[in-house]
């Protein structure tokens, strides 16, 4: 059976890690790469996952061969090809360009708790995903999304919000992601069995 760890992250096999931090009870799938990122406590992705310059807000639930900030190529240059600033790969004499790679890694993907992105969903650089929210198998977000929602399609677009802004605005108050593992493990049979409203008012948010 496995068990995930409050120390360290699981990380399956053939998955590359680097420059990145992982909170409590984290995992990477099998094959997947994480670059220059943080995932909080609980997040995972499956297998295949490709993400980079990106923070994984806390229970985030990154479904098999998405892609969360995908790196750019120089748009406004003669070419766009990597001898521009992987130059070291092609002459001996010539470094790498470190400035582009700063301004790649310092364009952040945010994706907030409790989210989940669907199979094979893409995340553009600078793209926030909010709290709760939920991004179709599929789909290409270019813009940020707002807590709550449901977004599908190319370029992605908002469906419908998954609760009422009442209910949604509670929910962000409540803010359970940050409730102790203790907290959470008493409460879970009541996560299983209540609709939201019923935990609302029970949890007073």
């Amino acid at each position: 059976m496995m068990k995930l760890s409050p120390d360290k992250p699981l990380i399956q096999d053939g998955a590359i890690v680097v420059n990145s931090t992982f909170g409590a009870y984290c995992e990477v799938g099998q094959g997947a790469r994480v670059l220059n990122s943080d995932f909080r406590d609980y997040a995972y992705c499956d297998r295949l996952a490709d993400i980079a310059n990106a923070t994984i807000g806390k229970f985030a639930n990154i479904a098999a061969m998405t892609r969360i900030g995908p790196t750019d190529h120089p748009m406004d240059q003669p070419s766009l090809h990597h001898f521009l600033y992987r130059s070291s790969y092609y002459w001996d004499d010539a470094p790498d360009d470190q400035a582009f790679f700063e301004r790649r890694a310092a364009r952040r993907t945010l994706i907030g708790p409790d989210t989940w992105l669907g199979h094979a969903a893409i995340v553009k650089p600078d793209v926030v995903i909010g709290p709760g929210a939920v991004v179709a198998s599929g789909a290409v977000v270019t813009k940020d999304v707002a807590p709550y929602m449901i977004v599908a399609g190319i370029p992605a677009q908002p469906l419908r919000s998954r609760f009422t802004a009442p209910i949604a605005e509670r929910l962000l108050a409540l803010a359970w992601w940050d409730w102790s593992h203790q907290a959470l493990r008493a409460a879970l049979d009541d996560f299983r069995a209540m609709k939201v409203e019923g935990f609302l008012e029970k949890y007073g948010g």
